[in-house]
């Protein structure tokens, strides 16, 4: 006597799950364009490495006799796999059962995700396709009673999604329709990404249309709405390249916060000098330049990653090694506002330095930046206040910081270029431009008498400008060491590795011990 039928029973069970909700809203699925949860989780991790845990949840329907006729799985499919071979937690909605909402699936379930990546120190990550929320309109006739968001036994799940954050690596993936509780997991991670025919919204078309507008998908929530906002760092073509990106950021980290960031054997000399950052920066400061180039050029070849892209456009941000050392860089785009930091500018700041303080990740600064932006829009956007956090969130960082002032660096937000009042790296190219403020606009209003009183204004000006600039040369601010070093623009990659390598013992893994006050 053996426990065949036992075992022939499981299997299956195991079939039933593995149909999800029936060939035709595979078919469907399939006819829309996208992949079914099982296809994306396969197409995520390493080949063969998926330990799917309940797989034969649902519910199940019997016979007069008792017996099973079929199982309708839950539409959460979770367990444990590989990526890059690494363990991780994947979490993915099944939108051919239900559409993805909460009242088809086991609320154990994605809790338990959540707990499995919380007390293994795992990275997670959650593919969201659905609501995934309390339930459908209709659950209100189902279960007899409206649910209270919150209510008694239904706030467990929101501990874990934002503690989560402040313990390992949370990337999320919005492949589809994606609304409510399901936006709420998009946007609770480290790195999210969609589709761009994904959506995603608080609420949706049908239900925005009671307040008198008329929208479709695309037009309230779809990927360059999103991206803009900040709301989604990343956006792309085809499911596969979200896949590809979920696994290159993820790289980049360690599996917790009681980790270090892994190093990697590293074939680009450290040495390296490029030629092309000697006339990188224009000698006419009205000319923009491109800050991209530089960055590859000073770390490790095709390690940068950038991030949120779209959002605060004045700041790029991205990770990237440094002789295989992982560091994350900040650095001002000159195309947008000159650098000047915007509010949104701000945000970004703020939300990454406190994710290198998270991560324990060093950080890099290429600095151009003439200031906060000025104007009513800036005025209207709380730019001051934004920019006094994002001072903040710098000044309590702990983590090792270098900064390179390439071009500009004036008022309040130059000031923001490291840390206050503890050690850090900082270089200047002979580019390098700085002051309380700019002399352009600023000659005419401290020497309007001497201007207005010359036979020739112009050349008054002109004459003014000349002596001030000679005074502004960073090399007289060397000379009374208000900066440290000025340095050959080729030379900067050298001093980097040399930076990342000063830094690695300098990281404690563990959690974040002071506090983030932020005004």
């Amino acid at each position: 006597m053996n426990w065949k039928p036992e075992l022939d029973e499981l299997a299956r069970r195991e079939a039933f799950a593995r149909e999800m909700g029936g060939a035709d809203k595979v078919k469907r699925q399939h006819d829309q364009g996208r992949l079914t949860v099982r296809e994306r989780i396969d197409k995520l991790i390493d080949a063969n490495t998926f330990h799917e845990i309940g797989a034969v949840s649902g519910i199940g329907e019997y016979d007069e006799h008792g017996e099973l006729k079929h199982v309708t799985p839950a539409n959460c499919v979770f367990g444990r796999a590989r990526i890059d071979g690494r363990t991780v937690v994947v979490v993915g909605d099944d939108f051919t059962v239900r559409g993805g909402s909460a009242d088809a699936s086991i609320s154990a379930k994605p809790i338990m995700a959540e707990e499995m990546a919380h007390d293994f120190r795992l990275p997670i990550v959650r593919i969201i396709e659905g609501s995934g929320g309390g339930g459908s309109v209709k659950t209100i006739e189902t279960k007899g009673a409206a649910n209270l968001p919150g209510g008694i036994g239904g706030n467990r799940w929101y501990r874990y999604t934002t503690e989560n954050m402040s313990l390992v690596p949370v990337v999320a993936l919005g492949l589809g329709s994606v609304a409510g509780l399901g936006a709420a997991r998009l946007a609770a991670s480290h790195y999210s990404i969609m589709t761009n025919n994904s959506a995603m919204f608080v609420a949706g078309p049908p239900v925005v249309k009671r307040l008198g507008q008329d929208l479709g998908k695309q037009e309230l929530g779809g990927a360059d709405i999103q991206t803009r906002a900040g709301a989604i760092d990343h956006a792309t073509e085809t499911e596969e390249e979200a896949f590809a990106c979920a696994r290159r950021f993820l790289s980049y980290l360690p599996s917790s916060v009681y980790e270090l960031p892994p190093t990697l054997p590293c074939s680009d000399d450290p040495e390296r000098a490029e030629e092309s950052l000697i006339k990188a920066v224009p000698r006419n400061r009205r000319q923009v330049y491109k800050m991209r180039p530089l960055i590859e050029a000073v770390v490790d070849k095709g390690s940068f990653f950038e991030v949120t892209g779209n959002f605060g456009r004045p700041v790029i941000v991205g990770l990237a090694r440094l002789e295989g050392r992982v560091v994350l860089v900040l650095a001002s785009d000159p195309y947008h506002y000159g650098g000047s930091w915007t509010a949104d500018a701000c945000q970004k700041v703020i939300r990454w330095v406190d994710f290198a303080e998270t991560f324990h990740l060093p950080i890099v600064y290429l600095m151009d930046c003439p200031g906060f932006m000025i104007g009513l829009e800036a005025e209207k956007t709380a730019t001051i206040r934004l920019g006094v956090r994002a001072m903040a969130a710098v000044n309590q960082s702990t983590v090792p910081w270098c900064t390179v002032i390439v071009r500009n660096s004036f008022g309040v937000a130059g000031v923001v270029h490291q840390p206050a009042d503890r050690f850090s790296v900082r270089y200047a190219w002979p580019s390098a431009y700085w002051g309380s403020l700019p002399l352009e606009g600023g000659i005419e209003a401290a020497y309007r008498a001497d201007i207005a009183a010359a036979e020739d204004p112009e050349a008054k000006l002109k004459e003014i400008e000349d002596r001030l600039n000679k005074l502004r040369s960073p090399f007289r601010s060397a000379e009374k060491f208000w900066v440290e070093e000025i340095i050959d623009p080729r030379k900067t990659r050298s001093l980097l590795c040399e930076f990342a390598r000063l830094a690695e013992p300098l990281r404690t893994p563990g959690p974040a011990t002071n506090m983030r006050i932020r005004p």
